[in-house]
């Protein structure tokens, strides 16, 4: 390989490592600036965690649907880049992380959904 190639090739490894690194940060900065209104939504028993590792609405009240949607959106980001670092699928990123939000998350009233589908208060 000629030094060009070389040097070419160094610089996009470098580039694609700095643009994941910025993208993981914008995400985790999303979503900390959106945790306040999930938690309030969560303790108004409006939304839940479902048990495929996303916020769903509880009955018919929307409220704030967007961030809801904003941070369902990150959340499959990130599923997703876990799922290529650990070569499995994001769907199974999604459910391990809805166990860990049942047992290490989730605060006594908040609604959470089983794995048979059924919302519960924990």
């Amino acid at each position: 390989m000629t030094k060009k190639i070389i040097i070419t090739i160094i610089s996009c490894f470098i580039l694609s490592t700095l643009s994941v690194t910025v993208f993981a940060q914008d995400i985790k900065t999303r979503m900390k600036e959106r945790l306040p209104i999930i938690n309030a939504l969560k303790s108004d028993g409006i939304i839940g965690e479902n048990n495929k590792g996303f916020l769903e609405f509880i009955g018919g009240k929307q409220d704030r649907a967007e961030v809801v949607k904003a941070e369902n959106t990150d959340r499959a980001a990130v599923y997703e880049a876990i799922a290529k670092q650990q070569n499995t699928t994001s769907e199974l990123v999604g459910k391990r992380r809805a166990l860990q939000i049942v047992s290490e998350v989730a605060r006594p009233g908040e609604w959470v959904q089983d794995s048979g589908g059924k919302w519960i208060k924990k």
